[in-house]
């Protein structure tokens, strides 16, 4: 392992502090990564919850499409209490 490169982080941080406005930057720019993963989770859920559903649907042949209704709907209400979980503050 390389030790020059925490000396050298610690020399920048003493010559050059982090103002607030930089600390600011990269706890927002923490959060659009964190919400970003959050949408694209979301999105990958109801694309498979969708395409099982309509799987499912075929198989069983039911005259309504129960499962392609269902499935997105049980994925929609867990994320949603997961993003919940996610965001709210820890105590």
């Amino acid at each position: 392992m390389n030790n020059a490169t925490p000396l050298r982080l610690k020399f920048r941080n003493l010559m050059f502090p982090m103002t607030d406005n930089d600390k600011q930057n990269i706890s927002n720019k923490k959060l659009l990564f964190q919400y970003a993963g959050m949408g694209a989770q979301i999105m990958a859920g109801l694309i498979i919850a969708v395409t099982v559903g309509y799987w499912i649907d075929k198989k069983v042949k039911i005259s309504f499409p129960l499962f392609i209704w269902l499935l997105p709907l049980i994925t929609i209400i867990a994320m949603i209490l997961k993003t919940v979980k996610d965001t709210s503050k820890k105590q």
